[in-house]
């Protein structure tokens, strides 16, 4: 039997069975009958029925299909873009769930959603898209989960064959950020640099593309495509690594490259794709380090406009970080951490804002762009706003890219404001090149607000932002060389450790140098505190309803407060660390509330010693919750692991400094410190086996277990550096086991 294309059963409903064959064109239906009990000439009344049928069916959609015309009419039952609705506010209006009942929310079904490659547990970032019961949401290395969203069956997975080395290149984890769902397709980028078009029925390909312009750079891909119009955009990740960014839009339907737009420009030796990149070239100086990029990455969450058909991007870091290396006579440094607005049509640019003229401190402007109406001095404007890392809170007209507002949101000593008449920031002596000297500058590297999404509430008006006041001191090495698949932001750490505690000292009573968190509310019309939660970390992204605010800590805990005052309703333990902003959806008339559970990336850096992943195992879980829900399930406990006896090898104690510094260069970002209170989601290094140890070179150097993650690292490290790093961590293990012995 052949059904209708839009009839095909489980898609939408009950469809006739008399008739064989459905051919079907954009403006006639014609039904071909086989079944020689049913003869059209003689049997009118069946014919007639069959018309009528066949005009009802005709407009009907496949179930879990979205449009541009279910978007702009979203049902409030359903969550279509990873931002919920079209202008990816992470709001939803359903209020089943409220203020007077939160009390009852309790857990209603989980999914195991652990990794597929290496058995390393990973960070799960994603915020699901729920459709027609369906709930379609990614997770690490760009694997995809289609779900019974009332249940959490799974219908299907899709699990990409990912090159391990990969992980090696992602700085932050090999986490993904979400998909898109459109007209019966699903669309997601895999860490390895391919776009993937699915099927929302069964998850099978219908098509794949190579994202990369250069297999050679490390690149990496964690962003959600973005439909707009007639095309699916992806970005990418890599800017610390020293890449170009830049984005690409391909077909939606076959998968065809459309247009490409590159971030900042190339050695103008070589030319220019584009009049942009000519223009972009100006703010760059000639004899820039071309060969590291220049970064600019593209990896947040953008946003499109169907009626202005515009597509907003925001833009990443530098590369390297210090401009006195990357472009040494200074400039501008465009489109580095400005918002784009991009004409999806034929890739031409519209207009653009630059957040952070010649940026030196990592502060993105990948923070996810929000899209509102809202009436300002008297004037209904279309807004476009950002939280990006800087701490300024922007305000755009969205159509024209106008500065109508830009304040403070966090502690910001870098700039004193922001000019209203040139939108650029009045550098302080804090923001001044730390070239010569370390410089103490708040925000930290990781911003006022990293990646985890914020929600716009337009019933109570106010912008929920999980915001951060961390102070960093910063210093750079004098020399820089650009290095392939390693860190390339040219800091040095080390010394800017040492560094922090002398600045501290000197300036103890100054506010630059405490540390707060709190989940923010941000009114975005008078640019003012509306109220702050300072408990349990900004971790989470951001979900709001009518009455309620939704986010997840790295403590374990899923929060709920109420919109208008902060009070915190509801608490639920969870036992994994939450990065992730939750969904809300409906199915059969009963609300839910799901996020992805699992830590990972950045956030797990030392200093985070809160974190509930020192307590508990850190599986990758998707969490349901609903009214009249039961007690949650935890993970299991962490079992604290001996530290071997170290094998009788003779440590060589002069290779111990330089094997330190390259453990910290290369290593560290992905294993960590070591001991008891080890953080990381990879192997305590100084713990390993006798096994390991005497494969250690093969491990590293020729990739022996590049199957379960762990990367060839032969184009960076030299014999010599292998046995440098293996006595280090001789070291480290033999210092550990005799401690443990005296316990």
């Amino acid at each position: 039997m052949i059904y209708p294309p839009a009839c095909k059963q489980g898609r939408a409903g009950n469809c006739s069975t008399t008739f064989h064959f459905w051919i079907s064109s954009l403006k006639y239906n014609i039904i071909i009958f086989t079944d020689l009990n049913i003869t059209p000439l003689k049997n009118y009344k069946y014919f007639a029925l069959l018309f009528v049928f066949a005009i009802g069916c005709r407009n009907e959609k496949p179930n879990a299909w979205i449009d541009q015309d279910r978007l702009r009419n979203r049902e409030a039952a359903d969550w279509l873009t990873t931002g919920g609705n079209q202008d990816m506010q992470h709001y939803s209006p359903l209020n089943q769930i409220n203020r007077e009942n939160v009390a009852e929310l309790g857990y209603a079904w989980e999914y195991d959603a652990s990794t597929y490659i290496g058995n390393v547990p990973r960070g799960l970032e994603a915020t699901p898209i729920v459709v027609d019961g369906i709930m379609f949401t990614s997770g690490a290395w760009g694997a995809v989960y289609a779900l019974d969203a009332k249940t959490g069956k799974e219908l299907w997975t899709f699990k990409p064959k990912v090159d391990p080395s990969y992980g090696r290149r992602a700085c932050c984890d090999v986490v993904n950020r979400g998909l898109a769902v459109w007209e019966g397709r699903v669309y997601v980028g895999t860490l390895d640099g391919y776009l993937v078009c699915l099927d929302t029925q069964d998850g099978k390909v219908i098509w794949t593309t190579d994202t990369f312009s250069d297999r050679t750079k490390a690149y990496t891909i964690t962003s959600p495509p973005q439909v707009a119009g007639s095309i699916v955009m992806i970005g990418n990740s890599g800017s610390e690594y020293g890449v170009r960014g830049y984005v690409t839009a391909y077909d939606l339907k076959t998968g065809e490259e459309k247009w490409r737009f590159f971030i900042v420009p190339g050695d103008p030796a070589n030319g220019y794709e584009s009049p942009e990149m000519e223009m972009a070239a100006k703010t760059w100086d000639t004899k820039s380090h071309w060969q590291s990029g220049g970064g600019g990455t593209v990896w947040g969450e953008s946003a499109y406009d169907p009626e202005l058909n515009l597509l907003y991007v925001g833009t990443g870091n530098a590369a390297p970080y210090p401009i006195w290396f990357r472009s040494p006579s200074g400039g501008d440094n465009l489109f580095l951490a400005s918002i784009l607005a991009i004409n999806p049509d034929n890739g031409k640019l519209v207009w653009y804002y630059q957040t952070t003229p010649a940026e030196i401190w990592d502060y993105t402007a990948t923070q996810n762009i929000v899209l509102a109406d809202m009436e300002i001095k008297g004037k209904l404007r279309k807004v476009l706003m950002q939280a990006p890392k800087n701490g300024f809170f922007y305000v755009l007209d969205r159509a024209t890219g106008e500065l109508i507002s830009a304040e403070k949101y966090t502690r910001v000593n870098w700039a004193s404001h922001v000019d209203l008449k040139t939108g650029r920031p009045v550098l302080t002596e804090q923001g001044q090149w730390y070239k010569d000297k370390p410089k103490l500058v708040v925000p930290f590297l990781g911003g006022g607000h990293v990646w985890q999404p914020m929600s716009y509430n337009p019933t109570t008006g106010l912008v929920y932002i999980p915001e951060r006041s961390v102070p960093q001191v910063f210093k750079t090495f004098e020399t820089y060389q650009w290095l392939p698949d390693v860190d390339n932001t040219n800091l040095d750490y080390a010394e800017m450790y040492k560094f922090r505690k002398h600045v501290l000292d000197q300036v103890k009573k100054s506010e630059d140098t405490i540390r707060t968190e709190s989940l923010l509310a941000w009114n975005p019309i008078t640019q003012q505190e509306a109220w702050k939660f300072p408990e349990g970390g900004p971790d989470g992204g951001v979900m709001s309803t009518p009455e309620l605010v939704f986010q997840g800590t790295r403590t374990g805990y899923f929060n709920v407060h109420d919109a208008k005052t902060g009070e915190k309703l509801k608490s639920i333990f969870t036992g994994n660390g939450i990065m992730a902003a939750p969904t809300t959806y409906s199915v059969g008339g009963e609300q839910y509330v799901a996020v992805m559970a699992a830590y990972g990336g950045a956030e797990t850096s030392g200093y985070l010693s809160d974190a509930v992943i020192f307590e508990y195992e850190n599986r990758g879980r998707i969490i349901a919750f609903k009214l009249g829900g039961g007690e949650t399930p935890l993970p299991p406990k962490r079992k604290p692991i001996a530290t071997p006896a170290p094998p009788a090898v003779k440590i060589k104690d002069e290779l111990i400094a330089r094997g330190a510094y390259l453990y910290n260069f290369y290593c560290d970002i992905c294993h960590g410190k070591f001991g008891d209170r080890h953080l990381s989601q990879h192997p305590d290094l100084s713990k390993m086996a006798e096994a390991k140890h005497l494969l250690f070179k093969d491990i590293v150097l020729k990739g022996i277990l590049s199957e379960n993650g762990m990367a060839n690292f032969s184009n960076s490290l030299t014999e010599e550096d292998a046995e440098a790093i293996h006595n280090f961590l001789l070291k480290q293990q033999t210092l550990l086991y005799k401690a443990q012995q005296l316990k």
